[in-house]
């Protein structure tokens, strides 16, 4: 189990345990929207382009006071958060969430932009803010890569068949896709890349596009579309991030494509664990 010590000073830490059967207070909600709408499109920080993410998962074990707890890692045992990772943004002095917002993106954008986090928990107390972010041991009972792979393909099509709102676009119902092997083999190629040299972009170690990627298989494609997760050890978990996530949903909703080809990959030494590839393609 690795730690990763706090981005700014931490206090002693404990877990409120009766927030955990709480909803999230009104302006801790507000904060982790912000982040997630900050995560939704490429954002330039420390002079490095991160891509589109996946929204994080709001989870009450993560929304620690400083009241009794002397140690994160036990404050993480007690609320029951099996974690491999995790950091702690402490703020002192915004008002309110957009102030804290502002705040993160000044100085703290790399750490909610690293896409090895899957969950956030948000505390705020008068002027005092805590964003806890982390990620949890796989705990999914996952097939091999194709049986994954085909379960990513219904659980999609399941989505396509529903009409859906994407952000600012709305989407009618649409076809099924069709499972694709040479659409399939780029995309656990690229999972495979992504785990054994620990980085998450659409763009490979050389430089290579989804396209490239599509071409070098074999697939002679008119038009191609990738989404890509980390961190997450179900489908299910995997779909419900691209839905809420506007350009993930409108890649997966969208009617021109026909195709589908998804694989994982897992290597423990690589930040996040897992990584999803899902190509979509016409042809």
């Amino acid at each position: 189990m690795r730690f990763i010590p706090s981005a700014m000073r931490l206090a002693a830490l404990s877990l409120s345990l009766s927030f955990a059967t709480q909803a999230l207070a009104a302006e801790e909600k507000q904060l982790i929207d912000s982040i997630n709408a900050y995560r939704s499109q490429p954002q330039r920080c420390a002079d490095q382009v991160a891509p589109e993410l996946p929204p994080l998962a709001g989870d009450p074990r993560l929304a620690l006071s400083d009241a009794s707890a002397r140690n994160l890692q036990q404050a993480m045992a007690t609320a029951g958060y099996p974690m491999v990772n995790v950091q702690v943004i402490t703020l002192s002095g915004p008002r309110d969430a957009p102030s804290a917002m502002k705040a993160i993106q000044e100085s703290f954008c790399h750490v909610v932009l690293d896409p090895q986090f899957v969950d956030i928990g948000v505390r705020h107390e008068d002027r005092d803010w805590r964003i806890v972010l982390a990620r949890p041991l796989l705990t999914g009972r996952l097939g091999d890569w194709q049986a994954e792979g085909q379960k990513l393909l219904t659980q999609l099509n399941n989505a396509r068949s529903q009409p859906r709102q994407c952000g600012s676009q709305s989407f009618a119902a649409t076809t099924p896709l069709a499972w694709n092997a040479s659409l399939a083999t780029a995309a656990e190629a690229h999972s495979r890349s992504m785990a054994n040299n620990n980085f998450f972009d659409h763009k490979d170690r050389d430089g290579r596009t989804p396209g490239d990627r599509a071409e070098l298989s074999g697939y002679n494609a008119q038009q191609i579309g990738e989404n890509i997760a980390a961190g997450q050890d179900t489908t299910g978990k995997v779909v419900d991030g691209w839905i809420s996530s506007p350009g993930h949903c409108a890649n997966l909703m969208n009617p021109q494509y026909k195709e589908l080809g998804a694989a994982y990959a897992v290597d423990p030494k690589s930040d996040a664990g897992i990584y999803w590839t899902a190509m979509f393609g016409t042809q």
